[in-house]
């Protein structure tokens, strides 16, 4: 199953595992991050990897965030990079994520970063398409050869 760290502003990331839960009851490998204002990025960077940790059983872990580009999503893209099959989503919602839900022990993390992608619409998307829109920076001497 997919791990879910669901990570926004403030108290949003609780309120949405909250509103899950209500409707769907206990949600399995799943865990809620809030950053606070004034919260620094190497405390977030901790609590994110702590619930990272908590939430993958090897089939890898999505992290769900509010905004592309904030704290929440660096610190996420950064932690992504040394753990496989993790991807990092931006622009959630609570009908977006309940959507998803049963999808969750079936995908794999690609598959449901695609389909989260293409149902979530135009604000809603990952690193992974991010990077694609901006490939990494080459320099022109590793191109030729001497």
């Amino acid at each position: 199953m997919l791990g879910w760290v669901i990570t926004c502003h403030d108290d949003k990331a609780e309120e949405l595992l909250s509103l899950l839960e209500k409707k769907h009851g206990p949600l399995a490998q799943c865990r809620a991050v809030n950053f606070w204002r004034g919260l620094s990025a190497n405390m977030l960077s901790r609590m994110m990897c702590d619930a990272l940790h908590a939430t993958d059983s090897g089939d890898g872990v999505i992290f769900l965030t509010d905004q592309p580009g904030a704290a929440p999503y660096r610190v996420a893209s950064l932690l992504s990079h040394k753990h496989p099959q993790c991807e990092v989503i931006s622009g959630i919602s609570v009908t977006l994520l309940e959507q998803m839900l049963p999808t969750r022990e079936s995908m794999s993390s690609q598959a449901f970063r695609d389909q989260i992608v293409a149902l979530g619409g135009p604000e809603v998307t990952s690193l992974w398409h991010q990077q694609q829109k901006n490939p990494p920076f080459v320099l022109l001497h590793d191109l030729y050869e001497y």
